[in-house]
């Protein structure tokens, strides 16, 4: 959860311009490892070293799992699978596959389409690395391919149909939130108490930083400064909570006065530039990430009024002009200089 809001001194902001590095101590742990695309990083205490390493080792290896199953690009893959087979006939979806569409179409339906995984008939177009976007036929013909709407998940058959041919589905903006949830779940299953696990801009911190005898505190998140590399906007102090950052500095290129970047707008296929990134504090990844997503397309204003009308949510947003914005959880801990 967030920090009690009967302790504001610790859900301050810390508006620093950099964090200092944790100090490895005896029993702690941590491994990192290319996987989904992205840094995975596991971080955590125990006082059987051993245990510990172990324990992160199942982090990864759950990882790994889930790649197999969720990669656009594995043609093993349940995603890939879907992908073929669902504008053809109504795809059997394993538990796990079925709990997320179902989230997904959830999170479509909230936030008015900003979040949406057939954006994908979209998203296969561009080519960050070569600097490739779509035309103006190609991406109006592609915009018809997405909608969320058609999407026709069958609670009782457990399938998934696609209602146009040409659709495609990605859940490049949901897997890595799962993920860590997963990981957190499997972590506490093992009794570890402190521990923090993230993947790209997917976080989960468990507990409060402790262990080795130190005093127990809160872990340090920072939100990344979207335009000045190496440091940060501001630093958040947390405790059992999931956070998702979702930035405009991730994949992108510019193409003269624009940048064109990976959080595309279903409505548009396009780009979104009324903000540069987005940060949701919420009780689980799904829910942050997704969020991150939604908000990055709503912008400032709506998205911080989608957020407000939830509970236990938070975000920190940075707008176009470099302003950043809290929601109202977060509002209250904030300095009376800085509200």
């Amino acid at each position: 959860m967030l920090l009690a809001p009967t302790q504001p001194a610790q859900r301050r902001f810390d508006f620093a311009r950099r964090t200092a590095t944790p100090v490895a101590s005896g029993g702690w742990v941590t491994r990192d490892e290319a996987i989904m695309g992205t840094a995975i990083h596991v971080e955590l205490w125990a006082d059987d070293r051993r245990e510990g390493e172990a324990a992160a080792a199942a982090v990864m290896d759950e990882m790994h799992r889930i790649d197999r199953a969720m990669s656009p690009h594995k043609p093993a893959s349940e995603l890939c699978r879907i992908n073929r087979e669902a504008a053809w006939q109504a795809v059997p979806l394993s538990d796990e596959m079925y709990v997320l569409v179902e989230r997904a179409l959830g999170f479509s339906r909230f936030s008015g389409g900003a979040f949406d995984i057939s954006y994908a008939a979209v998203g296969q177009l561009y080519d960050y690395r070569k600097r490739v976007r779509p035309g103006a036929a190609e991406l109006k013909r592609a915009c018809a391919l997405v909608g969320w709407q058609h999407l026709h998940l069958d609670p009782r058959a457990r399938t998934l149909r696609f209602g146009r041919e040409g659709m495609r589905i990605d859940l490049g903006g949901f897997a890595k939130g799962h993920a860590v949830d997963r990981a957190a779940a499997l972590l506490k299953r093992r009794g570890i108490t402190s521990a923090m696990v993230s993947a790209g801009g997917d976080s989960r911190v468990i507990g409060s930083r402790c262990g080795g005898g130190l005093e127990a505190r809160p872990w340090s998140v920072a939100i990344r400064d979207p335009r000045r590399a190496g440091e940060v906007a501001a630093v958040l102090p947390l405790e059992e909570v999931s956070v998702s950052t979702s930035g405009d500095y991730e994949r992108y290129f510019d193409d003269g006065a624009e940048r064109v970047h990976h959080l595309i707008d279903p409505a548009t296929g396009r780009s979104p530039h009324h903000v540069h990134s987005v940060t949701i504090l919420a009780d689980d990844g799904l829910t942050s990430e997704a969020l991150s997503k939604a908000v990055f397309v709503l912008g400032a204003q709506r998205g911080l009024a989608l957020v407000d009308s939830l509970p236990s949510v938070d975000a920190v947003v940075v707008d176009a002009h470099g302003v950043l914005h809290a929601s109202g959880g977060l509002l209250h801990g904030l300095p009376a200089a800085c509200q």
